[in-house]
């Protein structure tokens, strides 16, 4: 019988008032033996339960609980799914993982490819490695919506990006799952020459055609690092191409919004900051559904920005602030500071662009900045009052950077306050301004 290892117990939870300890086991949930976080969900979220635990000799105590429904009763398992996460069975010609820097630590190169941390922290699945009766247990438990890497609907392709024979199952995959009513997140990891063009435009008319289950594709470019030698040779998007994708894309969402009242696919922000072309409106993006994967995050940052701007009064602020950030968003962070500057007499905002050297000058996002970076590219700079990141550069857990630094080694070596912002525009002013 499977058992799980229970490491923690949460403070003031019913685990807790009924003293049950970490270090012991979770055997059976009504009388169901659990074989991952689904069944334990499952089974936990009726209003009376009953849980079997047994202690470090083998001696088992059944519980009988009266909680809200699917209230949590405060156990913490050692592992967060309760079964072993899925390695990918990929070999992706566009693998970020494969173009990390040597010595990483582990948890950066640990590649999953599993449903079920896909429906509990948002992963990207490509459903490659899971079978129908993996499908039929995510409309069992109705685990939607779902967010699947796509890349191409075209067997062929789809088969060599992924390096999979398997991957050119996902159009049946697709029609089974939006059938049994699960709603789909799609993803495209666009490649120079490889599924844009005539490809992409199969792939987004194959899929729109699931509408509304499939009820968002998000087009975002190819990511590539210094660390490519030996893999597959792959093109970078510059102003050009990016262009040609936009105008393809907005091509089809005019098609899309007369036809089906959505425009459904859209367009990453780096494309459109590659291409040198003004972020769409904040309209355009509809209900935002994937904010995480750079779709329309600088259009909400815009809206947020520019709503609280007009809220404020004008007075003086004497003061000097620097804000970090990716190469990617250092024009758009300028524009929108001159405008607080415009507002706020005395205020002087220094927009610095961070040269990604961690991972190549190609990666131009904020969320990968690094300490090192940080350090050695403002160590001579007059960074003022206080310095600004964006918390997306820190690891969720704890304040380290993906280069293990930690926030108080660059407050130490840059001798300089750190404010965090949450990622909204509102909260951007109010860290300059407060």
């Amino acid at each position: 019988m499977k058992k799980h290892l229970i490491k923690e117990i949460v403070k003031g939870s019913i685990a807790e008032e009924l003293d049950i300890k970490a270090g012991r086991y979770l055997i059976l949930v009504n009388d169901i033996e659990i074989k991952d976080i689904l069944d334990y969900k499952y089974q936990m979220f009726d209003s009376f339960v009953t849980i079997v635990i047994q202690d470090e000799d083998g001696n088992e105590d059944e519980y009988e609980i009266e909680k809200e429904e699917n209230e949590d009763i405060g156990l913490i398992f050692e592992e967060e799914l309760m079964d072993t996460p899925r390695n990918c069975a990929n070999k992706c010609i566009f693998c970020f993982m494969d173009q990390l820097p040597p010595n990483v630590r582990d948890t950066l190169v640990f590649k999953d490819d599993d449903f079920r941390l896909s429906f509990m922290t948002g992963n990207y699945v490509t459903l490659t490695n899971s079978g129908y009766k993996d499908l039929e247990r995510i409309v069992g438990y109705h685990l939607s919506p779902i967010n699947v890497s796509i890349h191409a609907t075209d067997k062929d392709v789809r088969a060599m990006m992924l390096n999979n024979k398997n991957a050119g199952k996902i159009m049946e995959y697709i029609e089974f799952l939006t059938k049994n009513g699960i709603y789909i997140n799609a993803q495209i990891v666009l490649c120079p020459e490889i599924n844009d063009g005539k490809i992409l435009d199969k792939t987004i008319e194959d899929l729109a055609k699931f509408f509304p289950y499939v009820q968002c594709i998000a087009i975002v470019p190819v990511g590539l690092t210094k660390f490519r030698k030996g893999l597959f040779p792959l093109k970078r998007y510059n102003k050009t191409s990016a262009r040609k994708v936009i105008n393809q894309v907005e091509g089809w969402q005019k098609i899309l919004k007369d036809k089906y009242g959505s425009r459904i696919v859209y367009v990453a922000d780096e494309l459109y900051i590659l291409a040198e072309k003004e972020i769409p409106p904040y309209e355009t993006y509809e209900d935002f559904m994937q904010l995480e994967d750079g779709i329309g995050m600088l259009a909400k940052f815009r809206k947020e920005f520019e709503d609280k701007l007009k809220r404020l009064k004008p007075k003086k602020v004497k003061r000097q602030v620097t804000v970090a950030t990716g190469k990617c968003a250092y024009k758009f962070l300028e524009s929108l500071s001159k405008k607080l500057e415009d507002k706020f007499s005395g205020l002087k905002i220094n927009v610095v662009p961070i040269e990604n050297t961690f991972f190549g000058k190609n990666i131009t996002v904020s969320g990968l900045i690094t300490g090192n970076d940080l350090i050695n590219q403002l160590k001579t700079a007059d960074l003022g009052d206080f310095l600004i990141l964006n918390y997306n550069c820190l690891r969720e857990d704890e304040p380290v950077f993906l280069d293990d630094v930690h926030l108080d080694d660059v407050k130490k070596a840059l001798k300089v306050k750190i404010r965090l912002c949450n990622g909204t525009g509102g909260d951007y002013i109010t860290n300059i301004i407060k």
